[in-house]
């Protein structure tokens, strides 16, 4: 019994004159709704948040912040373009798996301009110890490099000059510094130890060749009996205008 089909026969049709078809059209999109009152953001929430947080924090990881920083990822683009808007550029290190926003050179800087990322310098002392983290960092190989609070503090065991004389004192200083790592996420508190930190890769995509050579004087004044007053000025690392660092944007 032979049925005769109804319609166009499928050889008269000509399959280049149908309308395309996105692959993901069939997908349900979940429709984005306002944050607040008078929301007009057309980015996702997971964009806006990925965003702030560049703007907020020092640094993204994937380590630390998994969700955001996939979200960072997968609106890498329109995330570098808000940024820059602000005159501010998003360095990405896919191999250290870290990325933060800094201030982006401007030939012609306008005197209406305003610098949009404020954080607290470290410090000399902070800024030497993130110079001996950094080389730690480099030579290990595993990943999660572990470092005590007397580690650090053996740095400056030679450390003796007309400011810090005071052993207390200089005890004090070095505490201090291991505070503001700690406040910067480059140096992170164990869980087992609170006496014992991970140092967070960011501090090689932080520290540059220049920056490492100005605070090896720093650090080598201090072993020959110079100050090194906490309000100095000097490399810091977490300053945003102090230098270029290698990455891949």
């Amino acid at each position: 019994m032979t049925t005769q089909a109804s319609g166009t026969a499928l050889g008269n049709i000509n399959f280049d004159d149908l309308p395309g078809v996105e692959p993901d059209a069939s997908a349900p999109r979940m429709a984005k709704g306002p944050r607040f009152d008078g929301d007009t953001s057309e980015l996702p929430d997971k964009a806006c948040w990925a965003l702030q947080n560049l703007v907020a924090r020092r640094y993204l990881s994937k380590d630390g912040q998994p969700e955001l920083w996939a979200s960072m990822i997968e609106h890498r683009k329109v995330l570098a373009a808000r940024l820059s808007e602000l005159d501010l550029r998003l360095r990405v290190f896919d191999d250290l798996e870290v990325a933060y926003a800094e201030p982006a050179p401007l030939e012609n800087p306008s005197v209406y301009g305003a610098r949009v990322l404020r954080r607290e310098p470290l410090g000399t002392y902070a800024s030497i110890v993130a110079l001996h983290l950094a080389k730690i960092a480099r030579t290990a190989h595993d990943e999660h490099v572990l470092v005590s609070r007397d580690d650090i503090h053996e740095l400056f065991a030679n450390v003796s000059h007309d400011i810090d004389r005071d052993e207390a004192m200089l005890r004090d200083r070095v505490d201090e510094a291991i505070k503001r790592l700690s406040k910067a996420e480059i140096l992170q508190r164990t869980r087992d130890d609170e006496h014992s930190y991970t140092i967070s890769p960011v501090i090689n995509a932080l520290m540059s060749a220049q920056m490492i050579e100005a605070l090896q004087r720093q650090y080598e004044q201090l072993q020959r009996g110079g100050a090194a007053p906490e309000d100095a000025d000097g490399a810091d690392p977490t300053d945003e205008e102090d230098g270029e660092t290698d990455d891949d944007e």
